[in-house]
């Protein structure tokens, strides 16, 4: 029988080695803590699951963000958007969701440095226009102080924007007579003004009520919208200008607070794809959604036209004025040469084109 003294060595020898190995271990679980979970970032879209900015923009940038992060910060789209589109830049700066993205246009009056990549003729490549509106967004814009109270993410433009109506073929400004035109807002509501043309302004997911219930007889958009808000049983005509009628300025913004809270190294992580990075990924779905748009109009046997030389000539005449206005605008608030800079991001977007990016 194994004396007390013989079991209280055994039992201290034991426990003491026992000890050995789970002390650090111990130790080290205090410490450290429970592992840390990961932040969730709320992202809102206010157009439909299946359109580019969501399924091909939104969505796409939430796994980049995860994967940057090594999952320290995950993505979580919301089923629907908790405030109307233009409601969106002051639901993100006060905390309603996280991320979103917003059409300077909706909000007139708002913003005016971004107006520099509305006007028309742009180009015809979403990808050049983007890359080359968030380059000039950074050197001239970026400090200006328009988006005071968010993160800007990026900058970006849809498809050139096309003249589509329900009535017949537009060959120049006065087979607009007798047309009432859902516009978007921002410059393109003032080039539609300038060309004599009825205009109403209304968020683009209004647009299939507004044309099947005949409130406006044609929509201003990029290609791709008549097959994201289901317009090819209605719309019979379309009007292509050279390099856009118009583009519209979108940024993808995240709040301010959110941002600042997460750790530097998440920080870099979301901003290395974001940027320039965002800017051609939101071009990438334009220019696809764009091709797939023009196929099924095509298919409907929706009747496509160019404008030419002289229909380009009456738009440039019209809106040339317009543009001089707002570079003295821009001049009197900013000290910034506007002209310079539209000539100067319309040139970048030809170059990127030319070279392929």
């Amino acid at each position: 029988m194994t004396s007390f003294a013989t079991f209280r060595g055994i039992g201290r020898r034991t426990v003491l080695a026992g000890m050995a190995v789970a002390l650090p271990a111990a130790l080290a679980l205090g410490l450290s803590g429970p592992a840390k979970a990961a932040e969730t970032l709320t992202l809102s879209s206010w157009v439909p699951p299946s359109h580019p900015l969501t399924a091909d923009l939104l969505v796409p940038w939430g796994e980049a963000v995860e994967k940057a992060t090594d999952g320290r910060v995950k993505a979580n789209v919301l089923p629907k958007a908790p405030v109307k589109p233009p409601q969106t830049f002051d639901a993100v700066k006060n905390g309603v969701m996280d991320v979103s993205f917003v059409v300077h246009g909706y909000t007139p009056g708002r913003f005016l440095l971004t107006k520099s990549a509305e006007f028309p003729f742009f180009g015809n490549d979403a990808v050049a226009t983007s890359i080359a509106y968030q380059r000039m967004f950074e050197k001239y814009m970026a400090d200006a102080g328009e988006h005071d109270g968010v993160k800007v993410l990026s900058v970006f433009t849809h498809g050139p924007g096309t003249m589509f109506n329900t009535t017949r073929e537009i060959d120049d400004l006065s087979d607009f007579d007798g047309l009432k035109i859902r516009v978007g807002g921002g410059v393109v509501n003032d080039i539609t003004k300038a060309m004599g043309v009825t205009s109403l302004l209304k968020p683009a997911p209004e647009s299939f009520e507004l044309l099947k219930n005949g409130v406006v007889e044609g929509v201003f958009f990029p290609p791709e919208s008549v097959k994201s808000f289901n317009l090819q049983d209605m719309i019979k005509f379309a009007t292509k200008v050279p390099g856009g009628l118009y583009n519209t300025s979108f940024v993808m913004i995240m709040n301010q607070a959110k941002f600042d809270g997460l750790p530097k190294e998440d920080q870099d992580a979301i901003m290395s794809v974001s940027g320039e990075a965002l800017a051609r990924l939101a071009g990438e779905a334009w220019n696809k959604a764009d091709k797939a748009s023009w196929a099924l109009m095509d298919e409907k046997g929706i009747k496509v036209t160019t404008a030419n030389d002289a229909f380009v000539g009456e738009i440039r005449g019209k809106v040339d004025p317009l543009q001089k206005a707002w570079a003295d605008e821009v001049k009197a608030k900013y000290g910034l040469d506007g002209m310079k800079i539209v000539s100067e991001m319309q040139a970048e977007a030809k170059k990127l084109h030319e070279s392929g990016m």
